[in-house]
């Protein structure tokens, strides 16, 4: 095992799996990982502000996955955003109506700090997340 350089930070778990895939590849095919364990590759573009327990991880096309981490056992640094990430933990899907669909979208704005629109909701969704075990950033 290599030392984690200074610029590297470790959260939650260890790693189960020994190898990641992009973000571009899971998505491309969510239904082939659902309920399984996946290790996925990509940069953070946002980090929960209030306690660090979710973080969205995107890929080169500009796509991204939302990765939910327990309250309290990981926190994921607030300023990681911008930086790769490498992360494990179970992919979940959910089947949202219009009306869950408005309150998740609703809720999200929230924690994001910005204001919703809910005409910018238009039916419901299907939903691919990670609950997250652990990550490397650096």
């Amino acid at each position: 095992m290599a030392l984690l350089s200074a610029a590297e930070v470790k959260v939650g778990k260890p790693f189960t799996l020994k190898s990641a895939i992009t973000v571009d590849s899971l998505l491309s095919q969510p239904e082939k990982f659902v309920g399984k364990t996946v290790q996925v590759q990509g940069k953070i573009t946002e980090v929960c502000q209030a306690m660090g327990c979710w973080m969205e991880l995107a890929g080169e096309n500009g796509k991204g996955i939302h990765m939910q981490f327990e309250h309290g056992a990981v926190e994921v640094p607030k300023d990681s955003a911008g930086k790769m990430a490498v992360a494990e933990g179970k992919l979940t899907k959910t089947e949202l109506t219009h009306e869950e669909a408005l309150a998740r979208a609703e809720e999200e704005a929230k924690d994001k700090g910005r204001k919703f629109d809910p005409a910018s909701v238009k039916g419901g969704m299907t939903l691919y997340e990670i609950e997250g075990t652990g990550a490397l950033i650096r």
